[in-house]
C-alpha cells in the first residue's frame, strides 16, 4: 500500500497524495477546514470504515492525476499563482454570476420556496461579501509577504510582522467559508432542486456545488500546504 495509517490526518493524505481529494469528495470528509483530525476519526463521524477509505484511496492513487504537480516541493510562488489562475480567477467569475441567478430564482420561485432561497441568499451573500475581501487580502497583503520570504526577505521586516498574522486572519475566515458550505447543503437539502425547479433553478444548484468543490481544493492548498510552508520558510 501506498498509504499506511488511518491515524494520519486528513490533511496530510490529501497534501501528500493528492488523488485521495477525489475519495474525500465522494464520501463528504472534509479535507480542508477540518483536515487536522485523523482519518479514523472522519471516517467515525461518517460511519465508514477506514480499511475500505484507505483502500479507495489506494486505488485513487494509481489513477492518472488531475494535477499532477507535486505541491508540498514546488516552488511557492509557483504555488501562488496556481491559485491565483485557478481558484481565484474562478471565484471572481462565479460569485457575481451566482448572486444574479439567485436573484432571478428567488424572483421566479419566491411563492413556493421563498422561505429556503431567502435564508439560501442570505448566507450566500454573507459568504460573498467575506470572500470578496479574502481574495483581495490574499492578493494585497499575503501572497506578495510569501514572494518576499521566499526570495530572502527576513522574517518580521513586514509592515504586519509575522507571517502567522495574515495566516491567521485567513484561516478564520475559511473556516467561516466552511460553514457558509454546509449551511448551503443544509438548505438545499444537499442541492436536491424541488421537482418544479426551472432550468436556471437547476443551474444554481449545479453551480453552488461547483464552488463548494472548487473552494474545498483552494482551502485545502492553502491550510494543508502554503500556510504551513510558508511559516517554516519563515
Amino acid at each position: 500500500m501506498t498509504t499506511s495509517t488511518s491515524d494520519r490526518p486528513v490533511g496530510q493524505f490529501a497534501a501528500e497524495f493528492p488523488a485521495s481529494v477525489r475519495v474525500f469528495e465522494k464520501h463528504g470528509i472534509d479535507f480542508c477546514c477540518g483536515g487536522q483530525i485523523p482519518l479514523s476519526d472522519a471516517c467515525a463521524r461518517k460511519g465508514l470504515d477506514p480499511a475500505a477509505v484507505l483502500g479507495e484511496i489506494d486505488q485513487a492513487i494509481q489513477t492518472p492525476a488531475e494535477d499532477p504537480t507535486d505541491w508540498l516541493a514546488a516552488p511557492l510562488p509557483a504555488l501562488i499563482d496556481h491559485i491565483l489562475d485557478t481558484h481565484h480567477a474562478f471565484m471572481k467569475a462565479q460569485l457575481p454570476r451566482v448572486a444574479a441567478l439567485l436573484a432571478k430564482v428567488l424572483a421566479a420561485h419566491g411563492d413556493r420556496h421563498g422561505e429556503m432561497l431567502r435564508g439560501v441568499t442570505s448566507v450566500y451573500g454573507g459568504m460573498k461579501a467575506e470572500l470578496d475581501g479574502h481574495l483581495a487580502k490574499e492578493e494585497m497583503v499575503l501572497f506578495p509577504m510569501v514572494r518576499s520570504l521566499s526570495s530572502g526577505a527576513p522574517s518580521g521586516s513586514f509592515h504586519c510582522g509575522s507571517v502567522r498574522n495574515p495566516i491567521r486572519v485567513m484561516c478564520t475566515e475559511h473556516d467561516s467559508a466552511g460553514e457558509a458550505l454546509v449551511q448551503l447543503r443544509r438548505l438545499t437539502d444537499n442541492y436536491t432542486p424541488p421537482g418544479d425547479a426551472c432550468n436556471t433553478f437547476r443551474a444554481v444548484y449545479f453551480d453552488l456545488q461547483e464552488m463548494e468543490r472548487d473552494l474545498h481544493r483552494h482551502i485545502h492548498l492553502e491550510n494543508n500546504i502554503l500556510f504551513p510552508r510558508a511559516i517554516a520558510l519563515e
